[in-house]
């Protein structure tokens, strides 16, 4: 019998006690009121019992969920961190190859300019030997010439 049909028959339990003279109370048939709560307490434990199992479950679930939310953000987090941190290295790195970059240009120009100087130097010099080396030639030449004009 189902737990309404049970409450049902305690309904018409107090219904048919009899009324007590100047109270409102009843006169009640208690042992059969409390074969009726017996047999609710019989029929109601199935029923409670698969409404307590279905709250645990959900529980459960919820608990499972919430641990699976926290799981995935952890994961996020650890990720966003990992992200970032190597966007600070590529950043450094960056940072690191312009200024290597800068460094060897500064360099190269150090060594350009040097090598210029240097170079013009060498050329001044030589300027000046092949001057002389001109000039000891022509004396050369004119002193040739002087002598072949002499024999002549």
């Amino acid at each position: 019998m189902d737990v309404m049909a049970l409450i049902d028959r305690i309904e018409e339990a107090m219904d048919s006690g009899r009324s007590l003279p100047l109270m409102r109370g009843r006169l009640v048939d208690i042992e059969k009121v409390y074969e009726i709560i017996d047999e609710i307490r019989g029929n109601f434990p199935d029923e409670l019992k698969q409404a307590r199992w279905i709250v645990k479950e959900r529980q459960e679930m919820l608990e499972e969920a919430e641990k699976e939310a926290n799981r995935i953000l952890e994961e996020a987090r650890d990720r966003a961190e990992s992200m970032a941190s190597e966007q600070e290295v590529v950043r450094r790195a960056a940072e690191q190859a312009a200024s290597i970059l800068d460094d060897a240009r500064q360099q190269e120009r150090e060594i350009r300019l040097g090598a210029e100087d240097y170079a013009d130097e060498m050329l001044a010099n030589l300027e000046v030997n092949l001057g002389k080396l001109l000039t000891a030639v022509q004396r050369g030449r004119d002193r040739l010439q002087g002598k072949v004009n002499q024999r002549q």
